[in-house]
């Protein structure tokens, strides 16, 4: 058998008995292993239940090796320890070198996946350090050109002047906003996301966002309207950014003079309800995608707006609360974003970290 598997870039360990063959499993890596099934003190199916009780084993091929009659129950209980294939004396040459050939293929191949995998998580890695280190440095000159911005009209009263402080003070907040992005694209990832865990009232949460979009002079660009109890457990600063999230989305993507509509439910004995609804209409297609980041439709896909990652922190905050979110189009609603966030929240930040490992 040696002589018939031996070939460049492949080293055969011997052993002549269950106890050196564990030995030798514990100690080297190896791409399958061959089992006689009759071995002195230990046969080969008590073998293969040692190899398969062992972490470092359990996942290695075996193959089975006999010169006993073809007994249905042989094979049986060859397969209930792990074997992946039987193999019966005297056997074919050819058979044996192709069956050992692919297991030999599949494990290193096997092995180039796992160091790719390495390297990109390690890649993943660096790129989120990145992403949050440059969105913390870019908060101070973001600030200096904001109140820069600020200051411009109080010291001139020229049009031109007063119109271009606006247009950078717009544009300033809205970097701002895609540096948040980033920071919370980057503490999701990671993991280190935390909740600061406290009972609000989700109605004067919602209307401070609310007061946020309204423009002075101007009619009301969302209506509110709200039933039942809405005191509820939740982080405030993450809630605030949800709701600022889907208002924002609704009133880019929205029919244009018509109102936003956010209403709270709080009838439920266990839960709140949140909807967001505008009269845009959003293509069913898109809805599968819609969660993902760096995900962008219409009018900031053309125009450049945003980083696509407004809907996806939204989801992740709303599971990082033990919510849910739904989202539904018509031609005659529009489009209504649902979500359902317990009165007792239990911080399921697992569902965080589970996007880390899933993202690469």
């Amino acid at each position: 058998m040696e002589a018939v598997l031996a070939r460049p870039g492949i080293v055969i360990l011997k052993a002549s008995s269950g106890a050196e063959a564990l030995e030798i499993l514990l100690t080297h890596d190896v791409a399958l292993a061959l089992l006689d099934v009759q071995m002195p003190q230990m046969d080969g199916f008590e073998l293969a239940e040692l190899i398969r009780g062992s972490a470092r084993t359990r996942d290695i091929p075996l193959i089975f090796l006999t010169a006993a009659t073809r007994e249905p129950s042989y094979s049986f209980r060859g397969y209930e320890a792990g074997a992946v294939d039987f193999l019966f004396k005297p056997f074919d040459v050819k058979a044996l070198q192709s069956k050992v050939q692919v297991l030999v293929q599949l494990y290193q191949q096997k092995r180039e996946l796992s160091s790719q995998l390495t390297e990109l998580k390690h890649a993943l890695h660096l790129n989120e350090l990145f992403t949050a280190v440059l969105g913390h440095d870019l908060r101070t000159p973001l600030s200096v050109v904001m109140n820069g911005a600020m200051l411009l009209p109080m010291m001139s009263e020229h049009p031109k002047v007063i119109i271009t402080a606006q247009r950078i003070e717009s544009s300033a907040k809205r970097m701002a906003r895609m540096v948040d992005q980033l920071l919370d694209l980057a503490r999701i990832r990671s993991g280190t996301m935390e909740l600061r865990l406290g009972v609000h009232d989700y109605l004067a949460l919602a209307q401070a966002i609310v007061d946020e979009f309204d423009m002075p002079g101007q009619p009301a660009r969302i209506t509110t309207s709200h039933v039942g109890e809405l005191h509820a457990e939740c982080d405030p600063g993450l809630l605030s950014q949800v709701i600022s999230n889907l208002l924002a989305n609704a009133l880019t993507h929205g029919e244009p003079g018509a109102p936003v509509q956010l209403e709270l439910d709080g009838r439920a004995a266990d839960h709140i309800t949140l909807r967001v609804q505008n009269r845009g209409e959003l293509d069913p297609a898109l809805l599968p995608a819609l969660f993902e980041p760096f995900h962008q439709t219409g009018e900031k896909r053309r125009t450049g707006q945003g980083l696509g990652l407004g809907l996806y922190t939204v989801d992740m905050f709303v599971k990082a609360h033990g919510g849910t979110v739904q989202v539904s189009a018509s031609a005659t609603q529009g489009t209504i974003f649902t979500l359902h966030l317990p009165r007792q929240c239990r911080a399921n930040l697992p569902v965080l970290a589970a996007t880390a490992v899933v993202a690469p």
